[in-house]
């Protein structure tokens, strides 16, 4: 476990919670069709489990056989397909607007890239803030208003140790 593990973590989670919340608050199509369903449930399931579900003991690693073994970062792949699916499913998403439907490949993009650090070096992404910075990237991404975010609290280290948000 790295110093500052669990307050990275839970602000990641915290992070994706509001991102899934802010998924589901965009408009509904004009007319009932599967991806606006899609839009409004798989897909903010898929922000939050991932974001929840950060696991750096779930790293890349070899096997005793010598074999590199791809790491997960504690989201399943299933979860990860949901999210590498938004450049496709945007097309067909007109109703909404250009800025969110670039703000929707923000944060997918921003919490595929937090899985994939804590997947490849959970150390370095949380002792350096390399996850706390991509936290900041996905709250920008959903916070159309345009939300200020600076890391508080830290103690020296350069691992934040809290999240301050300022609306």
């Amino acid at each position: 476990m790295w110093e500052g593990q669990t307050v990275a973590l839970a602000g990641a989670a915290a992070s994706g919670r509001r991102a899934a919340a802010w998924v589901r608050a965009l408009p509904a199509p004009p007319l009932p069709a599967p991806v606006g369903d899609w839009l409004a449930g798989a897909l903010p399931a898929a922000v939050e489990t991932a974001m929840s579900g950060l696991d750096p003991q779930e790293c890349d690693h070899m096997a005793p056989a010598g074999r590199v073994v791809d790491g997960t970062g504690g989201v399943d792949a299933g979860t990860i397909s949901i999210l590498a699916a938004v450049p496709v499913v945007l097309a067909e998403a007109g109703w909404l607007a250009p800025d969110q439907q670039a703000r929707l490949l923000a944060v997918t993009s921003a919490v595929t890239g937090v899985v994939r650090l804590i997947a490849q070096d959970p150390g370095t992404a949380i002792l350096h803030g390399l996850l706390t910075r991509l936290c900041a990237v996905l709250d920008h991404a959903a916070h159309p208003e345009g939300v200020a975010w600076a890391p508080a609290g830290t103690d020296g280290s350069g691992v934040a140790q809290k999240f301050e948000h300022r609306f």
